[in-house]
């Protein structure tokens, strides 16, 4: 390629055409938002390169374009011994819309009702209702696979409501996701005209917007979960959901093994159990053969596009593709999967910086961004309708995987990456990995595109590359450390782990090391039993970790108020913002809040300055943009804050506010539940873990990066080029010596 010429990748709509043309030619799309030849986006010669994609292909398993003329709802032959309802394809789609918690008169809510009550007719379930009531009237449980945009996670528990099935008990519907939990009760609660918290509501960690005369409540997992702990049975549900089960998160796992059981001792009590994807038949031989019901969904076509060449800079790659559909394509709105909160709040800076030098007759550019430590008021900007004359670019994770739908989107970029949890049961540590996606959610992010017609999705791999990820991702329950599941089973009676009935059972070595490390907690005692500090430990919303320090802060070290501050603002990726022409600047400023004994009390010095100005929030927004901090970041942070406290009132712990900070109480007090997440300093310059003996590095954002100390503690350890610790502080190795947690995990 020359200096002089920029070439142009055209995407043919022909079978295995590969097209490049020249600047210049006649290259005219059918529609483009601006038909400008002269379409200049970077003025660096370094994003001159632009993504060569081969020609899209339409993927089966995401297209769905089928239509039906007469019937609705017919039997179809059997799966295995097992009922398949098909249900008609629908050409419209449900969004969801942005809506705030505020109170709303009786006419509007009437009025929004009946507006509504037009889209829900033609959702493609709507006709299967009175079949569905009589399934669940003679079964106790069903599976019920659901494609996209048929509508299975607004309708199905409105249904029930309609036919009294809440006269003496709630209707729950879980979620893996906490976006989720709040978009579809927000819209639920308006399809039904209601407030929400009133009839309709949501309950997920930290928030709780329900009330006694909620009869729907959506929820995330873990908080039905935790329900069970005080309610053994449930009583208070008629009817339990849980909606993308085929996500198989390690608390869901534990909700199919609890409902199985809870089943068979309350008659009465109707489960239904809705997956996405053809998991269905394993769900049904484990709730011994329940049947399967399939409502078709109304996805259009979308068209897939891989990469000639791997991309190493994967991020760069989302760049320039974001680019290159901005200034060739039709309109219709961005959707991009990358891993983490990091590399989106780095990217989100990188377009907002080009697009300004667009010129002035190219449409405007909105980007938003979800993650799942983000505020959920800046959330919900994602969902809001895209203003005229411009493309929103959503950056997120997997969240937007499933569960939540984007009005508007039409092009979605695959990374194929993902952040994933990974517990090694020999250094007895979580890991962070950097992964490559299954193949069914490779599929799951390109359905995106076709919610509302057909669309368009760019991944960033080969198709080579594709061919060779696995099918399904693997369950959490066998790839993540299971402290927090053993913890809840032995809360909830489960003496017996191990062979307590899971659908796939956990790795032996998994619920051996979970329970030792239960064990170096206290959390159990030498028979294996719960203590009274681990029942304690299994009512606080926070890992066992993290829930046996705070106990020790109110307890042992009189420092409760300070050690809150600080686990809230672990809840985040980046408290302190990074830019690539700015890194002096943004050094300077963080140099302010450092601490020489480490991040832990650094986060701390942040969050203090930050309450003494909060009032005010144009002054906190121009305080944090000068001091690099993210604003975002901090909101997040003030409003676990606010709940961590409140359920520290009203489980009796004393909060004392004092401006002193004592860092060896502080620190002292975190060992008490990461005394496993240690390392010391060895002859020849490197930090080795004391469990596991593991060579690691400190992480280049940390306040001790290239500094030596004896001994460090960390709050987690991520892969990336090798072994780093994030979030550290500088300990005294005779406080390990010290500590009794460090003999018991030893097995001494």
């Amino acid at each position: 390629m020359t200096k002089n010429k920029r070439i142009h990748h055209k995407f043919n709509e022909k079978e295995g055409s590969n097209v490049l043309e020249e600047e210049g030619s006649n290259f005219s799309p059918k529609k483009t938002m601006k038909n400008d030849k002269k379409r200049r986006i970077y003025n660096t010669t370094n994003h001159e390169k632009r993504i060569k994609y081969i020609d899209g292909k339409k993927e089966e398993n995401v297209i769905n374009n089928e239509e039906t003329e007469d019937e609705n709802i017919k039997e179809t032959s059997e799966i295995k011994g097992m009922n398949i309802l098909e249900i008609e394809q629908s050409k419209n789609t449900n969004g969801i819309k942005n809506v705030i918690k505020e109170k709303k008169s009786k006419k509007e809510l009437c009025q929004k009702k009946k507006e509504l009550l037009k889209d829900r007719m033609k959702l493609p379930i709507w006709n299967a209702r009175l079949r569905l009531i009589k399934e669940m009237e003679d079964s106790r449980v069903i599976i019920l696979l659901g494609e996209p945009g048929s509508g299975k996670s607004t309708q199905l528990p409105q249904f029930l409501l309609k036919c009294n099935y809440t006269k003496n008990n709630r209707i729950a519907v879980t979620q893996p996701r906490r976006i989720a939990a709040i978009n579809l009760a927000k819209r639920v609660s308006e399809e039904v005209g209601t407030n929400l918290g009133e009839r309709v509501g949501y309950s997920i960690r930290f928030d709780d917007c329900s009330s006694s005369d909620t009869q729907i409540k959506y929820m995330t997992d873990g908080m039905l979960l935790r329900e069970l702990i005080g309610d053994p049975l449930l009583s208070i549900y008629s009817t339990i959901i849980l909606d993308e089960a085929h996500e198989r998160t390690l608390v869901t796992d534990m909700l199919l093994g609890f409902l199985k059981k809870i089943v068979k001792l309350r008659p009465m009590l109707r489960v239904v159990i809705m997956s996405a994807t053809l998991e269905a038949e394993r769900f049904s031989t484990f709730f011994d053969n329940a049947k399967i019901y399939l409502i078709k969904g109304r996805e259009h076509p979308v068209n897939i596009y891989h990469t000639l060449q791997p991309e190493n800079d994967y991020v760069d790659a989302v760049l320039r593709t974001v680019f290159q559909i901005h200034m060739n394509e039709p309109e219709g709105d961005i959707l991009a999967f990358l891993t983490g909160q990091d590399e989106i709040e780095s990217l989100e800076i990188s377009i907002c910086h080009y697009a300004k030098q667009l010129e002035e007759n190219v449409p405007k550019m909105l980007i938003c961004t979800l993650f799942s430590a983000l505020p959920q008021n800046i959330q919900q900007k994602a969902f809001i309708k895209t203003p005229s004359n411009t493309r929103k670019v959503i950056l997120a994770t997997n969240i937007a995987e499933t569960s939540v739908t984007v009005k508007g989107v039409k092009y979605v970029i695959d990374t194929g990456l993902e952040k994933a949890k990974r517990y090694n049961s020999r250094l007895g540590i979580e890991v962070l990995h950097i992964e490559s996606i299954s193949k069914s959610s490779a599929r799951q992010r390109a359905g995106r595109a076709g919610r509302e017609g057909p669309g368009r999705c760019y991944r960033l791999y080969t198709e080579s590359e594709f061919k060779k990820l696995k099918n399904a991702s693997t369950p959490e329950i066998k790839r993540v450390n299971l402290s927090f599941a053993v913890l809840t089973l032995k809360a909830r009676g489960q003496n017996d782990v191990i062979n307590f009935d899971y659908i796939d059972p956990p790795p032996h070595n998994s619920l051996l090391h979970s329970l030792e490390q239960l064990y170096s907690l206290s959390a159990l005692d030498e028979k294996g039993e719960i203590t009274k500090l681990g029942y304690d430990m299994s009512l606080i919303p926070l890992n066992p970790q993290l829930a046996r320090v705070l106990i020790a802060a109110a307890n042992d070290y009189d420092c409760l108020s300070c050690i809150i501050d600080i686990i809230a603002c672990l809840s985040t990726e980046n408290l302190f913002m990074s830019f690539q022409n700015k890194k002096n600047e943004a050094n300077n400023a963080k140099m302010k809040f450092f601490n020489r004994n480490g991040d832990h009390i650094t986060y701390l010095n942040v969050l203090r300055q930050f309450i003494e100005i909060r009032e005010n929030e144009s002054m906190a927004k121009t305080w944090c943009y000068q001091n690099f901090i993210n604003f975002r970041a901090i909101t997040t942070i003030m409003e676990i804050r606010k709940q961590l406290m409140k359920h520290c009132k009203n489980a009796s712990m004393k909060i004392e506010f004092s401006n002193k900070i004592d860092t060896e109480l502080i620190l002292r007090c975190f060992l008490t539940g990461f005394f496993m997440n240690t390392a010391l300093l060895q002859a020849d310059g490197n930090y080795r873990t004391v469990i596991g003996n593991m060579i690691v590095y400190i992480h280049p954002s940390s306040v001790l990066f290239n500094k030596k100390v004896e001994a460090i503690l960390y709050n987690n350890l991520i892969f990336t080029t090798k072994p780093y610790v994030h979030i550290v502080s500088m300990i005294k190795s005779d406080w390990l010596r010290s500590t009794s947690q460090i003999s018991k995990s030893n097995g001494s």
